[in-house]
């Protein structure tokens, strides 16, 4: 849509927008382990619910340097990004509407601290049942198994 003309228009379009994000999660393996985070048990959104790091985008941000600042920001890790797993779209709670792109990562550095988000964290093999910390990720687990070995 063009909106120069037209600046109430311009204005519904950005307050839509509001309610629209653009999200990432870094799948990060390291010795056949994904590192998946536990959600603080005071979060508003899926409290002590197993995850790996990640989270929505601010407006307009590279969703490659995104998943990079959002997994510093919640395990001060550096990663090497690699192959997108999955792209899912889902409305939360608050009724926004979160597009939700996953990537298979790779460590860069090994000091993990934990963001005040999370009150865990852990290393699970990746053979082993993922779906038991988050059946929701599912389908990323499925792809998982495929492309890990050769990443």
């Amino acid at each position: 849509m063009y909106y120069e003309n037209n600046y109430n228009d311009l204005m519904i379009f950005l307050k839509k927008m509001k309610n629209v994000r653009l999200a990432v999660k870094s799948f990060i393996i390291k010795d056949n382990k994904l590192l998946l985070l536990k959600r603080a048990d005071n979060n508003p959104h899926l409290p002590e619910n197993w995850e790996p790091p990640g989270g929505r985008l601010e407006l307009g941000e590279d969703h490659f340097e995104g998943l990079e600042r959002e997994t510093k920001e919640e395990v001060n890790l550096d990663i090497e990004i690699g192959h997108p797993l999955t792209v899912r779209h889902f409305v939360r709670e608050d009724q926004q509407t979160v597009t939700l792109i996953n990537f298979l990562c790779k460590l860069k550095s090994n000091q993990l601290i934990l963001s005040d988000e999370h009150s865990d964290y852990g290393g699970v093999e990746v053979n082993d049942s993922l779906t038991q910390y988050n059946s929701w990720y599912e389908p990323e687990f499925s792809r998982l198994l495929k492309l890990h070995k050769d990443f």
